[in-house]
């Protein structure tokens, strides 16, 4: 009796040391995944913060501003 209590709790044992294994296995899959999905998105930023740049430039040899009135083409004094 105490053998086929062993072998069963042997056997449960190397059944949740494969599981283990797989889990390690998705893990890093997963975590390369992840990485890869940092690093993209950080380029996204770094694109993003070169056209809020550029946008500024933009703006400021346009003179553009917030909350600049808008210039009447027909009123001489603007």
């Amino acid at each position: 009796m105490a053998e086929a209590t062993n072998e069963l709790i042997f056997e449960v044992l190397r059944k949740m040391q494969g599981d283990v294994a797989d889990i390690k296995f998705d893990m890093q899959d997963i975590k390369r995944r992840l990485t890869s999905v940092e690093e993209n998105l950080a380029g996204v930023n770094r694109r993003l913060d070169r056209h809020d740049d550029r946008l500024e430039r933009i703006e400021r040899r346009l003179e553009i501003s917030e909350f600049a009135e808008p210039k009447h083409p027909y009123d001489p004094d603007r």
